[in-house]
């Protein structure tokens, strides 16, 4: 069941059903590369960029107001996500995104077509002079580029890393008074209170929020006005502009026309940018992963300092195992983000002359990295961090076994003999403290000051 449809290059068949025309079966037809489409928030960002473009090109007076009414309310249906199974182009298609930017256009004229009682392919709204009107693909998509990584960004990474930083916290503040060993290098190392340790973790996911927030001003400049190569060909000299206040009023998000569009459409340095500090907090949610993991193995015969929340079975052959499956779901992401960074960079670098031609793989990783970072943070942070819980009895175990406790003792005793004291105790079996009190290094009551754990936390010399 097909329709014929007719393009620039002349007929081609089109399911009888579909919104999209010849353009967009053409590119199915020679794009069968990943069965991946564009995704949800591209095709909601080419939705509002459609509606807004519909209302700007009304006030303008560049395209009848009826027809500009029906392609509003067919973009409002696109961006609600009624018609996504009409975008099927791979994202493996033209550099420029121009397959899914007339994916867009087509699937819009023809539901306005619809709305206007109209007949499927007609063209009574036409995707390029109507739909398309003052735009080409190449601000298009990089203006949808933006546009969706912002609203990701700001509605759903930020307030997740933010939560994950606040449970953090939270456990940070309840865990201060327990002092543990410190490890450096793997080795035992200076006492430190857990609190204080988490507190590292908290300031980590901090950071990476500030970065993350440092990023959005480049990608709230929009590449939209700037047409084909930058120069605004076609178009309204104040479109750009008026379009930025309209998407910006559409989604709450502060967007502006780019000061220079000759490097908002030659390169994707926005996105660069933004997918290093993705990768930055990839490797810091990665780091907290795996010493979260360290401190909770055992439950026996590890460190065993935390006891990690049971979530599920770890073990189809070994009873009562359980493993800390969360912490490693943590650390599956924070890897493929970290490789998406990769194939981001390398986009990056397909800035050919007036326009990247990368930008569907650009768009692509950038979002995804956003999602999967923002799921796993509150994933760790619900599943995970709210229920850690201290092993007491274990922690006072160690406590006491550390030869790092004789760092406390060189200042006094000077280091050459803090470290004597330090092999001893590895060589006797018997504590730092049992030696030192036996060997009268300093007074007792000195003794008792200097080797005090919980002194050893902060900063001076007693």
């Amino acid at each position: 069941m097909h329709r014929i449809e007719k393009d620039s290059m002349g007929e081609f068949k089109v399911p009888a059903d579909a919104l999209y025309g010849a353009q967009t079966a053409r590119a199915v037809a020679n794009f069968p590369v990943s069965g991946q489409g564009l995704g949800r928030h591209m095709i909601r960002a080419m939705g509002l960029i459609k509606l807004a473009a519909a209302r700007v090109n009304t006030d303008l007076g560049n395209v009848d107001k009826k027809l500009t009414d029906a392609i509003g309310k067919a973009a409002e249906e696109v961006i609600a996500g009624e018609h996504d199974a009409h975008f099927p182009v791979d994202v493996f298609q033209t550099g420029s995104g121009t397959s899914s930017n007339m994916n867009a256009n087509e699937v819009i004229s023809n539901r306005a077509i619809q709305i206007l009682g109209g007949e499927l392919g007609s063209k009574l709204v036409h995707p390029n002079d109507h739909v398309n009107f003052g735009q080409s693909s190449n601000d298009v998509f990089p203006t949808a580029i933006h546009v969706a990584a912002v609203c990701l960004v700001r509605e759903q990474l930020l307030p997740a890393l933010e939560h994950l930083e606040g449970a953090i916290s939270a456990k940070a503040k309840a865990f201060d008074e327990i002092v543990k060993i410190g490890r450096t290098h793997l080795q035992d190392a200076t006492p430190v209170r857990l609190g204080q340790e988490l507190s590292g973790y908290a300031s980590q996911v901090a950071h990476s929020r500030r970065h993350i927030e440092n990023c959005l001003w480049h990608l709230e400049e929009l590449a939209q006005g700037g047409t084909a190569v930058g120069t605004g060909i076609n178009t309204h000299p104040e479109f750009g502009a008026r379009m930025a206040t309209l998407l910006s009023e559409l989604t709450g998000h502060s967007f502006r026309e780019a000061d220079n569009h000759f490097e908002a459409q030659g390169a994707q340095d926005s996105a660069v940018q933004l997918s290093g500090c993705l990768k930055t907090t990839a490797a810091a949610l990665l780091k907290i992963a795996n010493d979260v993991r360290f401190l909770g193995s055992g439950p026996r015969l590890g460190l065993g300092e935390i006891k990690i929340p049971p979530v599920q079975p770890g073990s189809s052959i070994m009873p009562g195992k359980v493993n800390p499956v969360i912490a490693e779901s943590m650390i599956m992401v924070c890897a493929q983000v970290i490789a998406n960074d990769t194939a981001i960079t390398l986009g990056g670098l397909y800035g050919n002359f007036e326009l990247n031609v990368m930008l569907p793989l650009i768009a692509r990783n950038l979002l995804e990295q956003v999602s999967l970072l923002a799921n796993a943070a509150r994933m760790f942070a619900d599943k995970l961090v709210d229920g850690l819980e201290a092993n007491h009895e274990r922690i006072a175990a160690m406590n006491e076994q550390s030869l790092s406790l004789a760092t406390s003792l060189a200042p006094h005793i000077g280091y050459d003999a803090a470290a004597a004291l330090a092999k001893q105790s590895y060589k006797t079996g018997k504590t730092v403290r049992e030696l030192a009190f036996e060997q009268k290094v300093l007074p007792a009551d000195k003794l008792e000051q200097v080797l005090d754990l919980r002194r050893q936390t902060e900063p001076g010399v007693e």
